[in-house]
């Protein structure tokens, strides 16, 4: 592990940074809408603006990369990062501001897809795993770190707008004075939706109810908690422990479901998921309940995305693998779309309550349909299932392809170890 972070540490930097300034600009958003008095309804349109162009970034950036570089795509949308970001203070009003959003996802996604492209030239058949893992864990920890920013300045002022700006732009200092060569770059294949839904139906509705739930926790959260009242403080506390959920159980429910039914793991995540919501539902006065509750939500949510990977590729060959990974993130992106509208429509019907009520419904239908669909196929058999591949949901095809090649090459390697084994 140390020698991969001898060699991607200026990736691993970069990446952190940018994944600090990601993280904080959509808790700040949340917060400063609830000042600047726009609605709930507003709010939730702007953030579902990420999603829109987080999804239509992934399916434009590979082009625009073998077009014209990874270096070329890098610093552009670099640039574009960092003047959207201090355009939000000087134009406040929803239109701008769903723009912004808008602009932010694509570019977000284009260079999400250079660095993951980047470290996988720079990590090595023997380490490309470790170097995974902790690309992972850089993501996390940024998105983490983020929301401590929230307290360092009114939030009603400027500063607080500069400084991820001001992060964006040094992320990619580190990165291109020491990433070289550059990778070569080939777009993947896809599969058609009507393919990927019958491979793996429960893969396909659960992708999208999913998507739903984490564009809720990603986008929604901050307006969330100014909405119910929550001190700054509070709002990052919160926001920070769906994160932090994620991180703990990211690895023991993916070892879990190496050794069992997965669609039995994805029916009992989801109903804890769920029971993490309720409590948030109706306990929203109690903010140590309200921790407990995002941890439970992001703790499940987010190895939820993995498993339902996982399942999907225990129907398809290897080389298959790739282009359904595309379609189910082509699923979730559009589940991501429409999840903070739906959960800002409710939020103004019924209040804040809305928001868990919401996260609660969506997991309580994946875990049904999970049960329904054990009713209709038989389980794999252990020889037959592929191997969990641990990825956040912010990570683009680039990271899943190389997470389920390194977890597909670490099961031949144990199978190959078995059948030479004495015995």
């Amino acid at each position: 592990m140390s020698q991969v972070f001898k060699s991607a540490w200026a990736l691993l930097l970069g990446m952190l940074l940018l994944m600090i300034g990601n993280g904080f600009q959509g808790t700040l958003l949340g917060v400063r809408g609830e000042i600047e008095g726009f609605s709930t309804f507003e709010m939730s349109i702007i953030m579902s603006a990420y999603f829109a162009g987080f999804l239509g970034g992934s399916r434009l950036a590979p082009e625009m990369i073998r077009r014209v570089g990874h270096v070329r795509v890098f610093a552009a949308l670099g640039s574009f990062i960092s003047a959207v970001l201090i355009l939000f203070p000087v134009l406040t009003d929803p239109i701008s501001w769903t723009i912004g959003r808008l602009v932010l996802g694509f570019c977000f996604s284009g260079v999400y897809v250079t660095a993951e492209s980047w470290l996988n030239n720079a990590a090595s058949n023997e380490n490309r795993g470790q170097a995974l893992s902790l690309y992972m864990v850089t993501q996390t920890l940024g998105i983490i770190a983020a929301q401590g920013l929230l307290l360092t300045a009114d939030p009603s002022g400027f500063v607080l707008f500069v400084i991820p700006s001001v992060l964006v732009s040094i992320s990619f200092a580190p990165i291109l004075l020491s990433i070289s060569p550059t990778p070569a770059f080939e777009t993947t294949e896809r599969m058609t939706l009507r393919q990927v839904m019958k491979v793996s139906p429960l893969g396909s509705v659960g992708m999208f109810l999913l998507g739903g739930v984490f564009a809720a926790q990603y986008g929604m959260a901050a307006v969330y908690g100014a909405m119910a009242g929550l001190s700054l403080p509070q709002i990052s506390m919160f926001v920070a422990a769906f994160y932090i959920g994620a991180t703990a159980l990211q690895f023991p429910l993916g070892w879990v479901s190496d050794r069992m039914d997965r669609r039995r793991l994805i029916m009992l995540a989801s109903l804890v998921g769920a029971i993490g919501a309720f409590i948030g539902t109706v306990v929203g006065g109690s903010f140590p309940l309200l921790i407990l509750a995002a941890l439970l939500v992001g703790g499940t949510a987010n190895p939820l995305y993995s498993l339902l990977m996982a399942y999907t590729n225990d129907f398809l060959e290897h080389d298959q693998m790739a282009a359904a990974s595309a379609g189910m993130m082509f699923i979730n992106g559009v589940g991501a779309i429409s999840g903070p509208i739906v959960v800002g429509v409710i939020m103004e019907t019924f209040g804040p309550a809305g928001y868990f009520g919401m996260i609660c419904v969506l997991l309580m239908v994946l875990a049904g349909y999970a049960l329904y669909r054990m009713t209709q196929r038989r389980a794999p058999n252990s020889d037959e299932s592929t191997p969990y591949a641990p990825v956040m949901p912010t990570s683009t095809s680039v990271a899943v392809e190389v997470a389920q090649e390194v977890s597909w090459e670490a099961q031949e390697q144990a199978d190959s170890e078995a059948e030479t084994a004495p015995q």
